[in-house]
């Protein structure tokens, strides 16, 4: 499976974890098995992401007024070991 995005929504009594990735093969929908491969997949790009914002962070993208929406950019690299 590769990891293609994550999205976090987060609401007052929950986060929403939306994970788009590709895959060859898969369990069926509705698994604990298909569960788990989604989990250990988010889980993997989270922690990426921490790390990759221990580094250096650029804001490339910008808008809004009141309700504010940044993107931001840095570099993936991927954990050696």
């Amino acid at each position: 499976m590769t990891l293609q995005r994550l999205i976090l929504t987060f609401k007052p009594d929950e986060l929403v974890v939306h994970c788009l990735y590709r895959s060859q093969d898969s369990p069926n929908p509705g698994t604990k098995a298909r569960r788990r491969e989604v989990s250990d997949l988010a889980r993997e790009g989270l922690t990426q992401a921490l790390e990759a914002l221990e580094g250096r962070v650029e804001v490339v993208s910008t808008s809004g007024f009141t309700t504010r929406e940044d993107t931001i950019s840095t570099d993936a690299a991927r954990p050696t070991g």
